[in-house]
C-alpha cells in the first residue's frame, strides 16, 4: 500500500504543478493528437481523455509515445476492460465521475494511480478506506462548488485529501477552486470543447490553453 501510495503522490505532485486538467471526450484519433500536441507546445503538460469515445484508448497510446512530458490520464473509467485499456496504452492515471468498488479494487490491486469521484461524505470515506487520498469531486458547481466542498473539506483535512473539482469549473471560478490548499487541479472541460476540436478550431483552442496556463499560473 505504501508503494502504491508513492505512486499516486507522485502523479498528484505532477497535476499540481499545471493546476489545469484538461478533460478531453475526442471522436477522431488524429484531433486528439493535435489536441495533445497543443497542450505540449503551450505548456500546459496534462491531458485527461475521456472514454466516452472509441477514440480514447488510441489516442492515449499514440500521446504517450510522442508526448513524453504529458501526464497523461484516462477519464470516464466504468469497466475492468476500460481500466485495463487506459494503463495498457500509456495512461499514468484514472479517474471516474463516481465510485465503484469493484474498479476501485482492482486498479488497487494492479497498482493503477486510480482517483475516484465522490459528492456525499459516505463515498469520500470509503474512498479513504483503500489508501487513497486524492479524488475527483463531479460534478463540482452542480453539487455546490466551493462551498460544499468546504464543508467535505473539514471533516477530513486532517486526513491528507486532496481533491480535484471537475463539472462547471471556468475561467471565471477556476480561482476560488485553487485558493483551497486540498485542491491541487481542476479538471478543466473548457480548455478542449469537442465542438470546437470537431470544427478544427487550432488557432481558438491555443488561445484557450494559453489563457489556461496564465490564470492557473496566478495560484
Amino acid at each position: 500500500m505504501n508503494d502504491y501510495k508513492k505512486k499516486c503522490d507522485t502523479v498528484v505532485e505532477a497535476l499540481a504543478k499545471v493546476k489545469v486538467v484538461p478533460v478531453l471526450a475526442i471522436e477522431k484519433v488524429e484531433d486528439g493528437i493535435k489536441m495533445c500536441e497543443i497542450l505540449n507546445d503551450c505548456g500546459l503538460k496534462a491531458a485527461e481523455i475521456t472514454f466516452r469515445t472509441k477514440a480514447a484508448e488510441g489516442i492515449i497510446k499514440e500521446a504517450a509515445i510522442r508526448f513524453p512530458e504529458l501526464v497523461l490520464g484516462a477519464g470516464t473509467i466504468l469497466t475492468l476492460d476500460e481500466l485495463h485499456r487506459a494503463f495498457n496504452a500509456g495512461a499514468q492515471f484514472a479517474v471516474a465521475p463516481g465510485l465503484n468498488p469493484v474498479i476501485v479494487d482492482e486498479a488497487v490491486k494492479s497498482d493503477y494511480p486510480f482517483f475516484p469521484g465522490f459528492c456525499t461524505p459516505s463515498e469520500l470515506e470509503q474512498i479513504m478506506q483503500y489508501g487513497i487520498r486524492m479524488m475527483k469531486f463531479f460534478p463540482a458547481e452542480a453539487m455546490g462548488g466551493t462551498k460544499m466542498l468546504a464543508n467535505f473539506i473539514g471533516p477530513y483535512k486532517h486526513m491528507g485529501i486532496k481533491i480535484m473539482p471537475t463539472g462547471g469549473v471556468n475561467t471565471a471560478n477556476l480561482g476560488d477552486y485553487l485558493s483551497i490548499p486540498q485542491v491541487p487541479c481542476a479538471g478543466g472541460t473548457w480548455v478542449g470543447k469537442a465542438a470546437d476540436i470537431e470544427a478544427g478550431e487550432w488557432d481558438k483552442i491555443a488561445g484557450i490553453v494559453k489563457d489556461a496556463v496564465t490564470l492557473a499560473a496566478k495560484y
